[in-house]
């Protein structure tokens, strides 16, 4: 889970168990605008400005390529222009801007002010969005069911999993978890994807849902994802429009280790 501000204000990174969020700062010169903010994260293509050149990184004026945080990786894909492209295999937060580390160069890496056009590993990105929303239904049924908080989460394109405080899960247990979070998400539910001021988000999000103590008060506001009547949660990850567009969740392997209870997960079809 990721928590943003506004795109209209400077951001910094701190940490918290849940993982990276951002802060506000007052100045917002110089920083990437994250284009993807707050509903367009389904969008694979664009162009942009570049605005930086390092010897293994370009900066661009604006971005769709997510840049990590909150358990989720940073997608993948390619930049071009005129006279050359490179393949973007990271993508990393820096002081407010974001970085893409390229590889794979053909020519020289483009000058400021050149435009260029960003593709962003859809295949991939699809895949962790999907399993960005799982995660999100996955924590708000066993909040619901059995009273344990959310306290870690993590993606990878092959699996997701979630840690929980106040849970001993045994075999049925995992089992009904797992058919609620399927039946939850067979509600074909709407993903609403918008800011809202911190007060009300501190209203909205039930106890043990997300670790807003955690996150500085002057995070405000918050870019926070909501599932219909199901849930409300902090966070600047890309997620899904529908429900149903997450598959059917597979839990395929459970442990337990100094009192906190960890769920790996899948989704299918």
């Amino acid at each position: 889970m990721i928590v943003l501000p506004s795109r209209s204000q400077h951001v910094g990174i701190a940490e918290t168990t849940l993982g990276r969020f951002l802060f506000v700062r007052p100045d917002r010169s110089g920083m990437t605008d994250l284009r993807y903010l707050p509903d367009a994260d389904d969008v694979t293509e664009f162009e942009a400005t570049v605005t930086e050149t390092g010897d293994d990184y370009v900066i661009l004026d604006g971005t769709y390529f997510y840049p990590g945080g909150g358990g989720q990786p940073a997608d993948r894909g390619t930049l071009a222009w005129a006279d050359g492209e490179a393949t973007v295999v990271d993508a990393r937060k820096n002081h407010g801007d974001v970085r893409h580390y390229v590889d794979a160069v053909d020519g020289d890496l483009p000058a400021p002010g050149t435009t260029v056009t960003g593709r962003v590993d859809a295949e991939r990105r699809g895949r962790l969005t999907r399993l960005h929303t799982a995660q999100h239904v996955l924590s708000r049924v066993v909040l619901d069911a059995f009273g344990a908080a959310t306290v870690g989460n993590g993606l990878t394109t092959s699996e997701g999993w979630v840690e929980f405080e106040g849970a001993d899960f045994d075999a049925d247990d995992v089992a009904d978890i797992e058919r609620l979070t399927n039946a939850a998400i067979e509600r074909d539910l709407l993903v609403h994807k918008a800011e809202r001021p911190r007060s009300a988000v501190e209203d909205a999000v039930p106890d043990g849902r997300a670790q807003l103590d955690a996150i500085p008060d002057f995070v405000d506001p918050m870019r926070v994802v909501e599932i219909g009547d199901f849930d409300v949660c902090p966070c600047g990850g890309t997620h899904v429009d529908r429900l149903g567009e997450v598959g059917t969740v597979r839990i395929t392997g459970r442990s337990r280790e100094d009192g906190v209870e960890r769920l790996v997960f899948d989704v299918e079809g």
